[in-house]
């Protein structure tokens, strides 16, 4: 169970579907269609996933932004605390989460700057000057689209909307656009570092003749 720092922390709740559509993306090493990924069912129940526990800890650790302890890890995959810990120290040594102490507890977070470098790097590698300026603009579109529809300028805002609609399908609906809005917002500088950087980087990842 969370420990009772996690339980006062009112963000210390349970990934939303996109978040943990995107979390279990991460995690993806072999092909996998879509219906691999977990949904709310599997979720519930262990059984129902072909995810290992490494790998829901894995893709749980990819998520975290704010500082979690092993046992609050261990709840959302459904894992031991020793299991949870066990693989999040594996990715403190691969220098994907940073570990912290803090009032006698030990956090877990992203290491934000390497993953920023891997991201940029990895779409570098990936994709075209093309394709990283077509996706862009797709999501700059995307959210100029929303902007505009919605008559606010920020993912926050459309959330704070929530509390002026009466209907349940258009709570849902705006609750999962500014998640999707949120993921963007935090993509939009990697992907225009990517492509600033672009022949900087692609001319020092040749092989050395």
């Amino acid at each position: 169970m969370p420990n009772e720092t996690d339980a006062a922390d009112p963000n210390a709740s349970s990934m939303t579907r996109g978040e943990r559509v995107r979390a279990a993306a991460r995690t993806l090493r072999t092909p996998r269609t879509a219906s691999w990924v977990p949904n709310e069912t599997d979720a519930a129940d262990p059984n129902a996933s072909s995810m290992t526990r490494g790998e829901r800890v894995r893709a749980a650790a990819r998520t975290l932004r704010t500082p979690r302890t092993a046992s609050w890890v261990a709840e959302e995959t459904e894992t031991t605390t020793k299991t949870a810990q066990k693989y999040l120290d594996q990715l403190v040594e691969d220098n994907v989460l940073q570990k912290t102490e803090r009032g006698g507890q030990t956090l877990y977070c992203v290491d934000q700057l390497m993953a920023t470098y891997r991201e940029i790097a990895t779409l570098q590698r990936e994709h075209d000057r093309e394709e990283l300026a077509d996706t862009l603009e797709s999501m700059q579109a995307r959210i100029a689209e929303w902007e505009a529809e919605y008559d606010v300028e920020s993912p926050s805002e459309l959330l704070a909307s929530v509390a002026d609609v009466d209907t349940p399908d258009e709570v849902e609906r705006r609750r999962e656009i500014a998640s999707e809005w949120d993921h963007l917002a935090d993509r939009l500088p990697i992907v225009k570092a990517s492509l600033k950087e672009y022949d900087w980087a692609t001319d020092r990842d040749g092989v050395p003749v």
